[in-house]
């Protein structure tokens, strides 16, 4: 079927009730084998069996790495999904007929196989994803399928795990007289949901349009002389390390995902041991929030998403912003868990994690599905998957030998804790100026609302990438963040050298590249900024060189005019309007009215900006500045 003919919205929500009940029916029997694993074993025993179980899990996503890059590249998404759906019907028949036959090890085994349908499954439908709705839906349409498969695993955990405890006290069974095959015989009623589940699933998968790839090249072939020998994988490897972008991306959900193996592992035996809990609902409940805290998170990354500009600088700045953010938030929720033993305080912290987990993860795989190219992204997405699936099995390693040296569940916690740390360390090194901007941005906007005219007069026309020269008026203190939040990319700001050298501002000044100036050092200052502009760095300079006294524009500085000699540099004239009287400017303002407090009502604020020019005197940038004041 033609990509033009599709109707992405209408056939979107197929696809997402299509991987709500795939997900649905994976978590579901995990939920009865995992709770049947709880109710038989304790202490260290039960953190090791826990530990294997999500481990054999994971163990065909590392396996069949290369067959499911291969499936993905050279058969159309659609069909990998249907026949995976009709994989994953069978599997559900199967798991319920041992169910009543209290075979616990032969349903057990169809846990493995699961997995396999999940293994080919998976970058077919995370390939599908850009295919129906486009590069600039990416980061929107992630978020909604994190919020799908989220909400699966909410209402999987919670229903599987109620039904659970509800079957085995309708039979009878009690503490002391669990056995596996008892249990599996109390519960096998369950397995009519994993049969109706699939069945649906099945429907919406012939929903779902053929759309035919945009890649001319053919795929690569696949040979299982190849695959045996390793040299399969190791070419795909090198597709995916080729692109840093890329790499990185999958690294970080590697270790996240990793992470909340560890804590799946040993949280139940936390409960148990520590809390005194025995019901398996209640401690499913408090790790399903970490679900509902991905739901809220994915659900607020797609709002900012749609607020912010249809410009790919702005797009990339906003995934930039989360990541660090959500690196950080994840590290906090899961350092304060060790240190709670109230139920409701533990679930609080699984909500962080999950709702920074969100900031973190939703960009990341639009990163991944922008990068990848139509003919490889098979191969980038179950390179992800092989990559995601060696860290959690490693960590669930760590989580077996830890078990076996003897560390309890609370030493355990402690540890996730370390290695989230170190994790959130390494991402806030490399984009602290991007955490910085997007903590700073929220806060001013509880202040400010930057009104959708400022948008409209010059900042779809931003140039993507190259020099850019922003100049203006100075109108209060925090005009270069209002500026920031206006523009879709990194700013670099010229700033007094007082102010830049002042003990409490110089470190974080410094770390986000502003370059100071004073009249004794202009000349200096002029070549930094000239070296920036050359790096193709956006600068943004106030030509009067002083806050605005009255609230009118002050004689501008002819200084920038030796900046841009010799370089091929956008500037871009601007107008500040809204912030005159404002407390933070030099204009006093009548306190606040009683109403506006409790309202909370934010000062609106207009960024006017002109269009690109190459060149400008100082004279005429006054007047064009003065212009952009009338409108």
């Amino acid at each position: 079927m033609n990509t033009s003919k599709v109707k992405p919205q209408s056939t979107f929500m197929c696809f997402l009730i299509m991987l709500f009940l795939n997900s649905f029916v994976d978590l579901g029997h995990k939920i009865i084998i995992q709770n049947t694993v709880f109710k038989v074993y304790d202490g260290q025993q039960q953190i090791i069996l826990i530990a294997v179980v999500n481990s054999l899990i994971l163990l065909p996503y590392v396996l069949l790495f290369t067959p499911a890059a291969y499936f993905s590249n050279r058969f159309a998404l659609v069909r990998v999904m249907r026949i995976s759906a009709w994989v994953a019907f069978a599997c559900s028949l199967l798991i319920t007929y041992f169910y009543y036959q209290g075979w616990y090890q032969q349903a057990f085994v169809m846990t493995l196989v699961l997995a396999i349908q999940s293994a080919i499954y998976s970058p077919a439908k995370y390939g599908y994803i850009k295919q129906l709705m486009g590069e600039k839906a990416l980061v929107t349409a992630n978020a909604k399928v994190s919020v799908a498969t989220i909400v699966a695993i909410l209402s999987g955990t919670l229903i599987f795990s109620v039904l659970f405890e509800w079957m085995l006290k309708k039979n009878g069974l009690e503490i002391g007289a669990y056995t596996k095959s008892n249990i599996i015989l109390a519960i096998a009623p369950l397995g009519w949901i994993l049969v109706v589940s699939t069945l649906f699933e099945l429907l919406m998968a012939y929903r779902l349009p053929h759309i035919r790839s945009q890649s001319k090249s053919k795929p690569l072939s696949f040979q299982w002389q190849n695959y045996f020998s390793g040299r399969s994988l190791s070419t795909q490897i090198k597709s995916v390390t080729s692109t840093p972008r890329v790499f990185y991306s999958i690294l970080g959900l590697s270790v996240f995902w990793g992470l909340s193996q560890m804590v799946l592992a040993a949280f139940p035996a936390y409960a148990k041991q520590h809390l005194l809990e025995n019901n398996t609902a209640i401690i499913q409940a408090i790790l399903a929030c970490s679900g509902l805290g991905i739901f809220m998170g994915s659900s607020m990354v797609a709002r900012f998403s749609k607020r912010i500009l249809d410009h790919p600088s702005a797009i990339n700045a906003l995934r930039m912003q989360l990541i660090p953010t959500g690196a950080v938030g994840v590290a906090l929720s899961l350092a304060i868990i060790p240190f709670i033993d109230a139920k409701i305080g533990l679930a609080m912290c699984f909500f962080g994690v999950g709702f920074f987990g969100a900031f973190f993860m939703v960009p990341l795989n639009a990163i991944i599905q922008s990068f990848a190219k139509p003919e490889q992204v098979g191969t980038i997405l179950a390179s992800n998957n092989w990559m995601q699936n060696i860290s959690m099995l490693s960590f669930l390693g760590l989580t077996i030998l830890s078990a076996l040296g003897g560390f309890n569940s609370v030493w355990l916690f402690y540890l996730i804790a370390v290695l989230a740390a170190v994790a959130s360390l390494f991402y806030l090194r490399h984009g602290f100026r991007d955490f910085m901007q997007f903590v700073f941005g929220g806060l001013f906007h509880l202040r400010y609302k930057i009104t959708p005219q400022a948008k409209q007069q010059g900042i779809a026309a931003f140039p993507e990438q190259g020099a850019v020269l922003l100049l203006g008026n100075h109108i209060s203190w925090i005009d270069w963040a209002l500026v920031q939040l206006a523009v879709p990319r990194p700013i670099r700001f010229v700033i007094d050298k007082e102010f830049y050298d002042h003990w409490l501002l110089h470190g974080l000044l410094k770390h986000i590249n502003t370059i100071p100036i004073s009249p004794k050092r202009s000349k200096e200052a002029i070549k930094q900024i000239q070296n920036a502009l050359k790096n193709g760095d956006v600068i943004c300079l106030f030509p009067e060189g002083r806050i605005s006294e009255d609230g009118e524009l002050n004689q501008f500085k002819a200084g920038f005019e030796l900046s841009i000699r010799n370089t091929d540099v956008n500037i871009i004239p601007f107008y500040i309007q809204g912030m005159q009287g404002s407390r933070l400017s030099r204009v006093a303002e009548p306190r606040a009215s009683l109403s506006d407090v409790l309202l909370l009502r934010r000062r609106k604020i207009k960024l006017i900006m002109a269009e690109p020019i190459k060149t400008i005197k100082a004279a005429e940038l006054e007047e064009k500045v003065f212009g952009l004041s009338r409108l």
